[in-house]
């Protein structure tokens, strides 16, 4: 049985360490500065036999407004209440602070079941603090170090009688199912989105384009921090969510500087970790703010899901306050066709985070543009295309030498590519290349998609070219010995 684990405590104290301890890879961002941790990150964990969901949190903050640490503090107390069991953390090296006080109280009133943690208590540094740790009244302190991995071991025993007792509560309220599903699925067939494997989709942009207000507004929930401020979203995180009926997970990214701009540590941790995302995603939505679109930015991260591969939706947010909403969707196209040539034919949505329009016209263009990505062409309707296109454009003869296009077979989908055989592919201009493939875009209904063209060589190979000759020949012998005479 799988439960929540929610690791809580004041900012600094090492909840992110030990989360990437527990699920086994860097996820979580860490660095020396408090408050790196924001929103609520969900990971696998596993200690020996023992699985679970651990759950990272921002730091615990004093303050209850609704500035940015108090809607910090609203989704961490969130945090506590859907959780099954509470990590609290404190920094044995500091001690017992009048804040950790505050929040054992809170915990006491909020949380059903609460382990007390004194990390960094490697050494005699520590022992002070995790022996402090008793006076808060959570039960014996479990003394670990998240950073060298000890104490991991006296996690689980604390855990597995509590795992035990979940279990049989869940088993009670179980009904008993017969159901056999049919997991045998066609390798060329376009993948079909389920619960176990989602539409993974991910969210990228500027600061301040709205991405985080745009999966609440999907979730149905604050689940991400959100608010005025530009560049809140630190971390990549991920959240799964039923799309009318389509698994989805959604990926909300940090907000993406010129990479000149980009100075501080820490935010080239976030700007990496989301363009990780991106490359794990099948779809990507580059969001845009309606009252600044297509600046350079907008474009290089265009540019940038477009080479690595994946499926491109440009949604444009923030369109519920246009005035001009007609000449303002003319200009954005006329944009679009001109800037990102490259993308031709690509998905542009007009939508609104805040209000939620234009939610179902954007999930019609994800799976529209998933669909496509996956698409399979037969290689007798690439033949006979490739024999209609030399017809009307022939290749182009280089130093008189006449390249010849002789096959065409799709080699992979996701994105789609292809390959031609061909006579001397390294003398084949990258015009006639562009002018394949835009065929391939039209002809074919391939808008927007990627397109990967390889050229291939398949001339039959000389067996005689570079080969020695084993022996002279015999009037060689007699012309070098006539010389040797005279």
């Amino acid at each position: 049985m799988s439960f929540t684990l929610a690791i809580v405590g004041r900012p600094n104290v090492g909840k992110s360490t030990l989360f990437n301890r527990l699920v086994g890879k860097r996820l979580a961002l860490v660095d020396d500065q408090p408050g790196v941790t924001r929103d609520l990150r969900e990971g696998a964990a596993r200690i020996a036999d023992l699985k679970f969901t651990v759950i990272d949190t921002a730091g615990l903050e004093e303050a209850t407004d609704e500035s940015l640490q108090g809607r910090m503090r609203a989704l961490t107390e969130r945090a506590v209440d859907m959780a099954d069991v509470c990590l609290f953390m404190i920094d044995a090296r500091a001690g017992v602070t009048a804040t950790d006080r505050v929040f054992a109280e809170i915990l006491r009133k909020r949380a059903d079941h609460v382990i007390l943690a004194a990390n960094k208590a490697e050494g005699k540094a520590g022992e002070a603090g995790a022996l402090e740790a008793y006076s808060l009244g959570l039960g014996d302190p479990l003394s670990l170090s998240a950073e060298h991995g000890e104490g991991v071991s006296e996690l689980y025993t604390m855990l597995a009688p509590i795992a035990d007792e979940l279990a049989e509560k869940q088993e009670s309220f179980e009904p008993e199912t017969d159901v056999e599903i049919d997991e045998d699925e066609d390798e060329d067939a376009p993948r079909v989105p389920t619960k176990a494997k989602p539409l993974q989709v991910a969210v990228v942009g500027r600061p301040n384009a709205g991405k985080s207000t745009l999966i609440n507004q999907l979730l149905g929930e604050d689940r991400l921090l959100t608010g005025p401020e530009a560049g809140i979203t630190r971390d990549s995180i991920s959240v799964q969510v039923d799309w009318n009926g389509v698994p989805v997970r959604l990926f909300d990214t940090a907000g993406m500087r010129k990479r000149a701009k980009v100075q501080e540590k820490l935010e080239k941790l976030s700007v990496s970790d989301g363009l990780r995302a991106v490359k794990f995603a099948e779809v990507v939505v580059v969001l845009l703010d309606a009252a600044i679109p297509f600046e350079q930015q907008d474009l290089r991260l265009a540019d940038l899901v477009e080479r690595e591969g994946r499926a491109v939706v440009v949604a444009v947010n923030k369109w519920d306050v246009e005035p001009h909403k007609q000449q303002k969707l003319k200009d954005l196209r006329e944009s679009f066709e001109r800037l990102l040539p490259q993308l031709r034919g690509a998905p542009l949505v007009t939508v609104s985070a805040k209000t939620g329009r234009g939610m179902d016209r954007l999930q019609d263009a994800i799976m529209r543009a998933h669909e496509v990505w996956n698409r399979r062409v037969t290689t007798s309707q690439l033949n006979r295309w490739l024999m209609a296109m030399m017809e009307a454009h022939p290749p182009p003869a280089p130093g008189g030498r006449r390249i010849k296009l002789r096959y065409m077979t799709q080699a992979k989908t996701r994105p789609p590519g292809f390959v031609v055989m061909c006579s001397h592919p390294e003398k084949l201009p990258e015009s006639y290349s562009r002018y394949l493939i835009n065929g391939l875009r039209e002809d074919f209904d391939m808008p927007g998609t990627p397109i990967r063209l390889y050229m291939r060589s398949q001339a039959a190979a000389n067996p005689y070219k570079d080969r020695k000759k084993s022996t002279p020949s015999r009037l060689r012998k007699h012309l070098g010995k006539g010389a040797a005479d005279e």
